[in-house]
């Protein structure tokens, strides 16, 4: 079970971005070196060219994907960026806030 899924709301703790909350979009690889895509975030321009004839290139905005580390999850019942702890309650695995103990 991974700290941080799809549709989680989080802060964002480094980077040009840092401070700013979004809603993370994507999840690449679990592991050491796992990734996210925060909505609206991390945002760099990139330059596409002209695929069809006539058709013109273009600069083009796109949300790179950020280390897991650089984001921690804001608690949906307090508010606050927390850190994710778990809780097995008989054969379930459920995702705690480490500040008010609610289920995320």
């Amino acid at each position: 079970m991974s700290k941080i899924k799809k549709g989680d709301n989080v802060k964002m703790l480094s980077g040009k971005d840092r401070g700013k909350n979004g809603t993370v979009s994507l999840v690449l690889a679990q592991g050491a070196d796992a990734r996210v895509v925060i909505e609206g975030l991390n945002k760099v321009k990139k330059h596409q060219r002209a695929r069809k004839q006539g058709q013109k290139g273009q600069i083009i905005s796109v949300e790179r994907p950020v280390n897991i580390s650089s984001v921690q999850l804001i608690c949906k019942s307090c508010g606050k960026p927390t850190r994710v702890g778990f809780k097995v309650d008989g054969d379930k695995k459920e995702r705690i806030c480490r500040k008010c103990s609610a289920t995320i």
